[in-house]
């Protein structure tokens, strides 16, 4: 174990040349990030998780109760004890030869029975009351830690010359500010990573999964070799727009269309603007051109900047995916539902009520009540976000 971790903690990966760790201990004259500082923020995920349901509980669904939005969820799918077997001891998803059996047991048609195992699956999704406890959470947070970050970092020298993040590195001090925004947003990304699995499921679930690694990464790198002074350019950044978005959710939850659709066209423009525009002229340049002019590469700000170059990529992916809506918000005159949407029916026809029997089919044409409910395009941590 000690040779794994003296191989893991390798003074030449993490530090720049000739930059031990004994350089970089606690004195009286100065204090620098150790990466035992992080510890903190396990114990403090599960408090924040905790903290969490105490809110959805007591503030946000009272809240979701007065905007007089329902617990309602998705339309359940008529009881088939046969169908019910299928779904719960063989598969959720029949495959052709699956549904052409059961066609000719059930006297059903396949499109009914593919309607049935739709809505059976969705049955199992949460409310648009739970949805907006959910981002009525999200929301709360990070309006919180983006106003915390943006009084923090006014007074700092790098929010204005980020070549400061470079001048004397690593010898930069850590202050309480610092380590206090660290550990916060190292501590929510992490209650994020284990509530991805109880949280409700969209179909970005391994790419936003993939996101909070990828943050989880960011920070830890960052803080351990003391690039904390642009990650708390990089955190700031990020949950700007995740403020927008979740307050467009909760719009959209609560039927004020007008109002969501002017948030979502906010949240649109400042996305693509902060994460196409500004993320790589403001920090790829300082990260990639400006530590190399003043600092100079080595192992772990190749590693650093990978991961740096990675969420760009998912920058570009989820602007592709708000784009996309937005196009169709136009020309539905509004926001009604995502390319992440956590309802999986497909068409007007899906939440209408399944037939009885094969020769009904023909009167499943209903209207699509998901409306206004479903998911938003959404960004980082997210989430999300």
């Amino acid at each position: 174990m000690a040779g794994i971790l003296a191989w893991f903690w390798n003074e030449r990966f993490w530090l720049p040349h000739n930059v031990t760790w004994a350089d970089l201990k606690n004195t009286e004259e100065a204090t620098f990030p150790q990466a035992e500082d992080l510890y903190l923020a396990c114990p403090l995920a599960f408090c924040i998780f905790m903290i969490r349901l105490v809110f959805e509980r007591f503030i946000a669904r009272p809240c979701a109760m007065g905007l007089k939005i329902q617990a309602n969820g998705p339309q359940k799918a008529q009881p088939n004890a046969i169908l019910e077997k299928v779904f719960t001891a063989i598969t959720k998803h029949p495959d052709e030869k699956r549904l052409e059996g059961l066609s000719k047991q059930l006297d059903w048609d396949v499109r009914t029975i593919q309607r049935w195992f739709r809505q059976r699956r969705n049955q199992e999704k949460p409310s648009t009351l739970a949805r907006f406890c959910e981002s009525m959470w999200r929301f709360t947070f990070y309006l919180y830690i983006f106003t915390y970050g943006v009084r923090f970092l006014k007074k700092t020298p790098w929010l204005w010359n980020t070549k400061e993040c470079w001048y004397n590195y690593p010898y930069q001090p850590l202050t309480v500010d610092i380590h206090y925004y660290y550990v916060l947003e190292l501590s929510f990304y992490l209650s994020l990573l284990f509530s991805r699995f109880t949280d409700i499921r969209r179909k970005d679930f391994l790419i936003m999964f993939l996101h909070h690694v990828a943050a989880i990464s960011l920070i830890v790198f960052s803080y351990v070799n003391n690039m904390a002074r642009v990650g708390t350019l990089v955190m700031c950044l990020h949950d700007a727009a995740d403020v927008l978005i979740e307050a467009a959710k909760m719009a959209n939850y609560a039927k004020c269309q007008i109002l969501c659709n002017l948030l979502f066209a906010m949240f649109a423009i400042f996305f693509i603007t902060s994460r196409l525009g500004v993320y790589p002229i403001w920090i790829l340049n300082t990260t990639l051109f400006e530590s190399w002019e003043i600092v100079g590469p080595y192992p772990s700000w190749w590693v650093f900047n990978l991961l740096l170059v990675l969420l760009q990529l998912l920058h570009s992916f989820w602007s592709y995916l708000i784009v996309k809506t937005a196009c169709r918000a136009i020309s539905k005159g509004k926001v009604s539902k995502d390319d992440r949407s956590d309802i999986e029916s497909s068409s007007d026809e899906d939440d209408s009520p399944a037939p009885s029997q094969k020769h009904h089919s023909s009167a499943t044409n209903g209207t699509n009540k998901n409306g206004t409910n479903g998911y938003l395009t959404g960004a980082l941590y997210p989430d999300e976000h």
